[in-house]
């Protein structure tokens, strides 16, 4: 049953719930393990969709008042602070977010963004996760606007062109490199996902983990309403991935913020290239001096290294690494 709480916790009102192992079949001895499975998804409020063979699919309610219903009692509602999502919180045998304004049944959510008058005729609910967490439409476009330009200059500079001493350092009558080099990517502090929907809009063939780091606001609902992938992480632990799993790490702010947190920026270099494949990108866009401090820990990694000045009169840099495929 808890299993299927923290299921409904994660759906949004009319997502669906797909279930496919031997032990759904209607048939023999499994039959008896399905039953539980059924009532209490009755419990949830889900209504079954289809079924064939070991394949069921169930659907959340759009309806947050079926939860307090007298046939429910069995699951209650969240009480106060039950319902506030947060890092290493135990699971709780209670029913969330029925009370919540991010109360939008996927087939109403808007496409595009509201302005602050028709939010205001939306009622009791936010149609739009930008006006939910008090994001100023204005910033949220900017951002957007920053990373349409970055990503472009970004793609110009992924190449082993921009190191002189490269061993693998194409020459003239050498193809360039293929559209698909980078596939996974990290943004290690997304805020608010506007650099996966500069690469999408940029027609990159990429997926992206989006990461908000613990310490700063909250954006991950607006990440998620946008239809992009991302979690919740403290970068003063390891993240719970296999080795050498990513393309590319970006990251704009996180070292600072490391710093800010009492972190360890060596250990969170260790962290990156534990996770990044052999010849996949790093990208860190930060001050001065983190940059710096990164940058030496980088060539003792033995990593390639560069850090380039954005020349618009702020101290940021960027500093662009690639991991070699072997050490020397």
């Amino acid at each position: 049953g808890m299993f299927q709480i923290e299921v409904d916790r994660l759906l949004k009102p009319g997502g669906y719930f797909v279930l496919t192992s031997p032990t759904s079949s209607r048939h023999g001895s499994s039959r008896s393990l399905l039953t539980p499975i059924e009532e209490f998804t009755h419990k949830l409020c889900w209504s079954l969709l289809a079924q064939q063979e070991e394949t069921f699919i169930w659907q959340k309610t759009v309806d947050a008042e079926c939860y307090i219903s007298s046939k429910l009692g069995a699951i209650p509602p969240c009480k106060d602070g039950e319902d506030v999502q947060s890092y290493y919180q135990p699971l709780t045998p209670c029913i969330s977010g029925s009370t919540s304004k991010r109360w939008i049944p996927i087939q109403n959510r808007s496409s595009g963004s509201l302005s602050s008058a028709e939010l205001q005729n939306h009622g009791k609910y936010c149609f739009n996760a930008i006006f939910c967490i008090g994001v100023d439409p204005e910033d949220f476009f900017e951002d957007l606007q920053f990373w349409r330009s970055a990503v472009s200059n970004y793609w110009s500079l992924l190449t082993p062109l921009i190191f002189s001493d490269h061993p693998k350092r194409p020459g003239d009558e050498d193809p360039l490199p293929p559209y698909n080099m980078i596939r996974n990517v990290m943004d290690m502090n997304a805020h608010y996902g506007g650099f996966n929907a500069a690469l999408l809009e940029a027609r990159k063939s990429v997926w992206v983990m989006n990461v908000v780091p613990l310490g700063v606001r909250n954006t991950l609902p607006l990440i998620l309403d946008q239809g992009f992938a991302g979690v919740l992480h403290s970068w003063c632990e390891p993240f719970p991935t296999y080795p050498r799993t990513y393309d590319m790490l970006h990251a704009n702010g996180a070292l600072t913020h490391l710093t800010s947190e009492g972190c360890s920026i060596t250990d969170f270099l260790f962290e990156i290239d534990r996770i990044l494949r052999p010849e996949g990108w790093v990208i860190l866009s930060d001050k001065l001096g983190p940059i710096e401090k990164a940058r030496m820990l980088a060539t003792q990694i033995r990593w390639e290294a560069r850090v380039i000045d954005l020349e618009n009169g702020s101290d940021q840099r960027l500093l662009i690494c690639q991991k070699p495929f072997v050490r020397k």
